[in-house]
């Protein structure tokens, strides 16, 4: 019986609440900045979520609200230096510390470390949100954490292609049957579960009404104590926080 050596994580989402005060204001910020009257507002920025990377949700964008942009010379040039002016806020927000960890976070990462559980990130973010995030949250060493960082553009296709998943495992050298993934939303789901991932769910205001079948447990956060998660379908959370105990039996129940 194959027995859980890792956990991955998504970023956006799992381990923090990036999406809506940070990277949305930060797209914002940096279409002003550019001299454009785009403004994505929380609503428009939930329906732009179903695309994933950053790049690609501006597409997405333009082919919907103004699909005559796209036909201008260079567009595919405004687009990266949009990105990464988009980053280049995003990054400043965190090192102001407006972005934590989500409730439970730091906590489950520092059992898994004292457990021998391995730990790796994929993501479609990319790198230089990660460790700003990691380094905003955890310290200096936040990034070294995670034996890998899977994320951005490291791979053609982005989540729910599972290609960032099998990056990760590759990277790590274990195969589906011995990694748990961590995720907040369907693509998420869908990426690490054709991989050959067991996945655990973690919701947030954006994803808690998305399909997540497939996924081992759907919960609205991992919960720390005194402010319990809360399990939504799947398998049932035993006590108040989803630990590394919870894991391995969910996990273990699932790959007999």
């Amino acid at each position: 019986m194959a027995t859980l050596q890792a956990l991955i994580f998504d970023v956006d989402g799992t381990l923090a609440d990036t999406e809506r005060d940070g990277h949305r204001v930060a797209f914002n910020r940096a279409f002003a900045e550019a001299g454009l009257d785009w403004e994505w507002s929380v609503e428009r920025y939930g329906e732009l979520l179903r695309v994933t990377g950053g790049k690609e949700r501006i597409r997405q964008y333009l082919t919907e609200d103004h699909p005559g942009v796209l036909e201008e010379p260079g567009i595919d040039d405004r687009i990266r230096a949009l990105h990464e002016a988009k980053t280049r806020h995003y990054v400043a927000m965190l090192e102001g510390g407006a972005i934590p960890l989500r409730p439970g976070v730091e906590r489950l990462l520092d059992e898994a470390a004292a457990a021998g559980l391995r730990l790796a990130i994929a993501t479609t973010t990319t790198p230089a949100n990660v460790t700003a995030l990691l380094r905003a949250t955890l310290g200096e060493d936040g990034p070294a954490r995670f034996e890998v960082i899977a994320a951005g553009d490291i791979v053609p296709a982005k989540k729910p292609a599972p290609d960032i998943y099998t990056h990760a495992l590759a990277e790590m050298g274990l195969t589906a049957a011995e990694a748990l993934a961590l995720e907040d939303s369907d693509n998420g789901v869908r990426s690490a579960r054709d991989a050959g991932l067991e996945v655990v769910v973690t919701t947030n205001d954006y994803t808690r009404d998305q399909d997540f079948s497939g996924a081992l447990a759907v919960l609205d956060g991992f919960g720390e104590p005194g402010a319990p998660a809360r399990s939504l379908a799947g398998a049932e959370l035993p006590g108040d926080v989803v630990d590394v105990a919870t894991l391995r039996r969910w996990f273990d129940h699932a790959r007999p």
